[in-house]
């Protein structure tokens, strides 16, 4: 498979290799945590034990680990609080754990007299884990924390993007010597990810619609289940009664926010007709003031493309959209500064449903600004589309809430935008083609890697062959 080269964002220079994982080395690696597993799911106390450790383990890592993801990223502000977040995330799982594991007392059953039963959770022994390039660390870890807590051993597989924080994470790891020999990671490309596939009992995939069906395609002839978090093209409804500058604050905050790099950024704004004017201009106004951080990484909102092809996508959506006769009010296409590329929060109105800016996921900091008259029309335009990851509604609350119920997405922030990206214990789940599987989130973002087992009791004198006599059967 061969030397992996990685494209520092700033610069555009090559200026990390590392040797990509072959499948010999998966299914190696995968033998070896499946060896660690049963003990591992044995004893409960002991693992919360170890992920405690790890967590206190991380938090000691946490410059060399924000370095690793600033050099992966461009991003400084937000690779530190991926750090922070997910050692927060460790403890909050150590702590809820607990809860969500117990197993029932026995019950009696509704359908059969004299029969007791018990459920046991059994944990899937090896749980593949392939995350994307846009938050390294926090996607990487958001599945392989509940994963490990279940009882299970995680093989992840980060993306060949952004592989430097990798072996600080290992590292880490390494420091607590139970957790060593159920957590393992290896870099590669797709075909290092494909022979993950083909290691695991259980699968969770981060990334792209594309890449997501032919992961659930390979998981199906595996006869193994694929938790899929997939793209997004998440609308916000801002209603005429809505804070035109709260709006306009929390949605270019998401939609410009790591440069637009995020399943759950506003990538389509919906205003009513009586405040579309104003939330254009304070929209505009607020674009104006963002600035890059190429001359300083500690200063400036804008930060640049982590993988420069996403740039070349973003810029044919805009090329495409100013064809179809959009008008532009701030921004413009990708600018490359230093051998980074960075771009603008870009405004547009003008928009027509037959742009690619309306169909296909951005992922880009582009804002496009579409009217609308009545509350059925703002729904049924934001709902007219192939992706149901979230969204948002801004307006009086009970409104909001109203109008919010008939979104077909999976979590619909009420005055605020992108709230998934900080609030983990609400369960969701993915609608359309943004996602296959049970919540990552809430308590089921650790139940999904328990299966039920059912211990049944029959208290009653088990029935005879001769129950089935036919000749006992009244005509």
């Amino acid at each position: 498979m061969g030397t992996l080269e990685a494209i520092n964002p700033r610069s555009g220079a090559v200026d990390y290799r590392v040797q990509a994982g072959t499948a010999a080395e998966v299914h190696a690696l995968a033998a070896r945590l499946r060896v660690g597993q049963p003990d591992w799911a044995s004893d409960e106390q002991r693992r919360l034990a170890a992920l405690d450790a790890w967590a206190t383990a991380l938090a000691g890592r946490r410059e060399p680990l924000a370095a690793a993801l600033t050099a992966d990223t461009g991003r400084r502000l937000m690779s530190y609080l991926e750090v922070d977040l997910m050692v927060a995330r460790i403890r909050y799982w150590v702590e809820r754990a607990p809860q969500v594991l117990r197993e029932p007392g026995e019950q009696s059953s509704r359908s059969a007299r004299n029969v007791a039963y018990r459920h046991q959770k059994v944990p899937y022994a090896l749980v593949g884990v392939i995350s994307p390039w846009n938050f390294p660390l926090t996607l990487s870890l958001a599945d392989s924390i509940p994963a490990l807590c279940a009882g299970s051993a995680v093989l992840l597989k980060p993306s060949e993007v952004t592989p430097r924080f990798v072996p600080v994470l290992v590292d880490s790891v390494r420091a607590v010597p139970a957790l060593a020999e159920v957590f393992g990671a290896v870099v590669g490309g797709a075909e290092t990810g494909a022979a993950v596939v083909d290691a695991v009992d259980m699968l969770c995939f981060t990334g792209s619609v594309a890449t997501g069906r032919e992961v659930a395609v390979q998981a199906a002839r595996n006869f193994i289940p694929a938790c899929l978090e997939l793209g997004g093209k998440d609308p916000a409804i801002v209603l005429a009664d809505a804070d035109i500058g709260a709006a306009a604050d929390a949605i270019m905050r998401s939609a410009a926010g790591s440069c637009g790099q995020a399943c759950m950024s506003i990538e389509r704004i919906y205003a009513h007709r009586s405040i579309f004017a104003a939330l254009r201009d304070a929209l505009v106004e607020r674009a104006a003031a963002a600035q890059f951080n190429a001359a300083d990484i500690g200063r400036g909102s804008m930060t640049p493309f982590i993988d420069q092809r996403q740039a070349g996508k973003v810029a044919r959506q805009l090329e495409d959209a100013l064809d179809k006769g959009a008008q532009l009010h701030s921004g413009g296409p990708p600018e490359t500064i230093a051998g980074g590329i960075w771009m603008r929060p870009t405004v547009l109105t003008g928009i027509r449903d037959d742009m690619l800016l309306m169909r296909e996921e951005t992922f880009g900091p582009l804002l496009p600004l579409i009217p609308f008259s009545s509350d059925e029309e703002a729904v049924a335009l934001a709902n007219d589309s192939d992706f149901g990851l979230s969204g948002a509604v801004f307006g009086d609350e009970a409104h909001a809430l109203a109008v919010a119920r008939d979104l077909k997405v999976g979590a619909v922030g009420i005055n605020d935008a992108s709230m998934t990206a900080l609030i983990h214990d609400i369960e969701k789940q993915s609608f359309g083609h943004s996602g296959l599987g049970p919540s990552r989130m809430g308590d089921a973002g650790l139940s999904r890697f328990l299966r039920t087992k059912a211990l049944m009791i029959q208290r009653d004198r088990p029935a005879p062959l001769s129950a089935l006599d036919e000749a006992g059967f009244p005509a």
